[in-house]
C-alpha cells in the first residue's frame, strides 16, 4: 500500500485521534496534574508533574470547605438531573408517539412549536414571573420543571423519529388483545424505545448536570447550590489556590466523562437509528 492510499484510507481516523488528544485529553491531563500539586506549584500553571503529590489532601480540603458544600452541590445536581431526565423521557416519549401515530390538523402547528422551542432562546424575565406566580421560584421542583422544559423539544424529535421505526401492527395487536392507551404505550411501545431512551438520558443528563445559566437565573441563593454554581463560588473564594480550584473542576468533570465512556455506543445508536430505518 502506497503512502497516498494509506493517507486517504486512514487520514480521517488519524485526524480524529489527534483532535481528541489536543481538545480533550491534553486539557484533562493538565487539570489532573494541577489538582495533585501544592499551591505554589499549581500557581505556576505549568504542564509538569508535581514534586510531591497532594491529590488526596486537596480532595479532602475541597470536600470539607464551607461545611461540605461541594457534597451538597453534587447531591442537588444529581437530584435535579435524575428528576429532569425522568420527566423528559416520559413526556417526550408520549408526545413523540402521539405525533407519529395520530395524524391530525394540529400536527403541523405542534411540529412548528417544537422546532421553535429549539431555535427561540428562553425568555428569562417572563419565566421568572411565571415561576413566582406558581410559587416555584427558587425551589427545586421549579428548577426541575425548567430543565425538563428546555430539553423537551430535542427529546421529542428523537422519540418521534424512533417511533417511526416501530411497526403499527404491534399497536393493532395490543389493541386486539384488549390493551388500553396507557397499557399500549407503557407495556408495548415504551420498552421498544430503550435505545433512544438511553441516548436522551445520557445527553440530557450531561447538559443538566453542567448547566450554569439555568440555576443562576431560576435557583439563586445558597439553599440549593448546584455543581456549576458551587464551582463559580469556589473560584471566587480560592482565587489564589489553583490546586483546590482544579480539584473542584476535576470533580465536576468526572461524572459526565464516566457516563459518556460507558454509554457512547448507545448514544450513537439512539441518535442514528431513526434516521437509518425511517
Amino acid at each position: 500500500m502506497t503512502l497516498r492510499r494509506f493517507l486517504r484510507k486512514y487520514l480521517l481516523g488519524i485526524l480524529s485521534i489527534l483532535a481528541s488528544i489536543v481538545i480533550f485529553l491534553v486539557p484533562f491531563a493538565f487539570v489532573l496534574l494541577q489538582a495533585a500539586k501544592n499551591p505554589r506549584e499549581a500557581g505556576l500553571l505549568e504542564f509538569s508533574f508535581p514534586t510531591e503529590s497532594q491529590f488526596w489532601d486537596n480532595l479532602v480540603t475541597v470536600i470539607e470547605t464551607n461545611d461540605y458544600q461541594a457534597l451538597w452541590a453534587f447531591f442537588n445536581s444529581v437530584i435535579l438531573t435524575v428528576a429532569s431526565c425522568a420527566v423528559m423521557v416520559v413526556l417526550a416519549a408520549m408526545v413523540g408517539y402521539v405525533l407519529q401515530r395520530k395524524r391530525s390538523r394540529l400536527n403541523p402547528l405542534i411540529n412548528f412549536l417544537v422546532l421553535a422551542a429549539l431555535i427561540v432562546p428562553p425568555a428569562v424575565v417572563p419565566t421568572i414571573w411565571v415561576l413566582q406566580g406558581l410559587g416555584l421560584f427558587k425551589t427545586m421542583p421549579g428548577m426541575i420543571l425548567i430543565e425538563a422544559t428546555f430539553g423537551l423539544a430535542f427529546c421529542v424529535l428523537l422519540f418521534r423519529a424512533f417511533v417511526a421505526t416501530i411497526p403499527k401492527e404491534l399497536d393493532e395487536a395490543a389493541i386486539i388483545d384488549g390493551a388500553g392507551p396507557l397499557r399500549l404505550f407503557f407495556g408495548v411501545v415504551l420498552p421498544l424505545l430503550k435505545p433512544v431512551i438511553v441516548t436522551v438520558i445520557v445527553v440530557q443528563a450531561v447538559f443538566v448536570f453542567n448547566d450554569f445559566q439555568g440555576p443562576l437565573y431560576f435557583l439563586p441563593g445558597n439553599d440549593y447550590p448546584t455543581v456549576q454554581l458551587g464551582l463559580y463560588n469556589f473560584q471566587s473564594q480560592s482565587v489564589s489556590q489553583f490546586n483546590l480550584l482544579f480539584m473542584y473542576i476535576l470533580l465536576t468533570t468526572i461524572p459526565p466523562l464516566v457516563m459518556y465512556i460507558f454509554f457512547n455506543r448507545q448514544i450513537v445508536a439512539g441518535m442514528t437509528s431513526g434516521a437509518i430505518k425511517g
